[in-house]
């Protein structure tokens, strides 16, 4: 898959969110990398994507003046699981719902009860 690719298949993921998940989402950016440092994955899982930042169900009366939280998806942990093409859209799909999810502030239970793990 190219860069141009991953970056479509990204884009076709956040696109095709319901309008109430755009709605709800504030002060985050999406961020597009080949992989992850080592800070962000120290035991070399292949983590697939991030989510750095402050849940919209953790920020409180004092969360202003705040840069964005960022959601970044890893190119190259996902070409590494060797799906075809249809099957890597759609695990790209996954994981930036996985990410979105963070940021509304689901924990990993949650998620796993989605299927979104």
């Amino acid at each position: 898959m190219t860069d141009d690719e991953f970056d479509k298949a990204v884009g076709d993921a956040l696109a095709s969110l319901p309008q109430w998940v755009t709605d709800t989402m504030d002060n985050v950016i999406f961020a597009i990398a080949d992989r992850p440092t080592s800070d962000q994955d120290p035991h070399g899982d292949g983590l697939l994507g991030l989510y750095d930042g402050v849940s919209l169900l953790d920020r409180g009366n004092d969360y202003s003046a705040v840069l964005p939280d960022t959601i970044t998806i890893f190119k190259e942990p996902h070409v590494a699981l060797g799906l075809d093409p249809e099957a890597l859209r759609h695990e790209i799909r996954v994981t930036v719902l996985h990410e979105i999810a963070h940021h509304l502030g689901m924990d990993e239970q949650r998620l796993h009860e989605l299927g979104w793990d």
